[in-house]
């Protein structure tokens, strides 16, 4: 058991959206006895090509369970329907009381950049909680924290209007078998929903060993320009020579909104990094409505 138990809140928009982007992570914090929960804030009702509503929001609810359970993690499937994520208020104050109940140190989500609209709408909802959630006189029926949490963003290859600028790189090699068996378990996205949505269903096979050997590549193949694209940061982090020979990471943006990152806070969230490595290069200012001295 880790002597300070971190509390890690990873939120994404659906069931597998979490596993698949910061997973192996996820396994590092688990494995080291830190309290890791994933949220999808959508019930997955629309994931799938052939099954819809109840019977498919209990299928995704169980194998985010069972995905959870191969690194020791929880994960919790609320009830807002798929594909209709937005920014009301209601949905803000159950990421409110959400964030506060779980009392995180880390809270990592999507950007706000992003192909789907409840990805999006994702990363807002925990951007416009982000202060809120120490304002006492909102959603006074959960006790307010003190100070916001650490907040970083999933990677994405998005471009416009900003690219996604990685602060932290986490080496997840020796993770990846972990990280497979998680999405192993969401059957329903992995070997039909996605595979038919992307137009390569007839390349799934048929049997469940293969299946797996089948996503493992799958899945190595789109981790691994992520180190390459970043390797100046996988350098700076893991020094030339361990970190020229790197090749799966998953990679964080720190979020302006959240308590800011520096190197103290990231050698206390990220204690699997090399001590050596420098803090990122962005920490919130002091006065976030005051412009910079420039």
């Amino acid at each position: 058991m880790a002597e300070e138990r971190l509390r890690i809140l990873m939120i994404g928009a659906h069931p597998d959206d979490a596993d698949i982007k910061a997973g192996g992570t996820a396994a590092r914090w688990c494995a080291l006895g830190h309290a890791v929960k994933l949220v999808s804030l959508t019930n997955g009702q629309a994931g799938h090509q052939t099954m819809a509503g109840p019977v498919l929001v209990q299928r995704r609810r169980a194998e985010a369970q069972a995905a959870a359970a191969v690194i020791g993690a929880t994960y919790d499937v609320l009830d807002h329907p798929d594909g209709a994520l937005d920014d009301r208020l209601d949905y803000r104050h159950d990421v409110v009381r959400l964030i506060r109940s779980f009392g995180p140190d880390l809270v990592i989500t999507h950007r706000c950049s992003d192909y789907h609209p409840d990805h999006r709408f994702a990363g807002l909802l925990v951007q416009d909680a982000s202060y809120l959630v120490t304002v006492p006189a909102v959603c006074p029926e959960v006790p307010h924290l003190s100070r916001s949490p650490v907040i970083l963003y999933f990677s994405d290859a998005f471009k416009k209007p900003c690219r996604f600028e990685a602060h932290i790189v986490v080496d997840v090699e020796e993770q990846l078998d972990r990280l497979v068996s998680m999405l192993h378990c969401h059957q329903s996205q992995f070997y039909e929903w996605l595979p038919y949505n992307a137009g390569y269903v007839d390349q799934v096979p048929a049997e469940d060993v293969a299946r797996r050997a089948w996503l493992d590549e799958r899945i190595r193949r789109r981790i691994s320009p992520l180190a390459d694209r970043h390797r100046d940061v996988v350098v700076q982090t893991y020094g030339a020579e361990r970190g020229g020979q790197v090749r799966y990471i998953e990679a964080f943006e720190v979020s302006e909104y959240g308590a800011p990152l520096d190197r103290t806070a990231q050698k206390r969230l990220f204690p699997f990094l090399p001590a050596t490595a420098p803090g990122p290069a962005f920490t919130r200012k002091d006065w976030v409505d005051m412009p910079d001295d420039e």
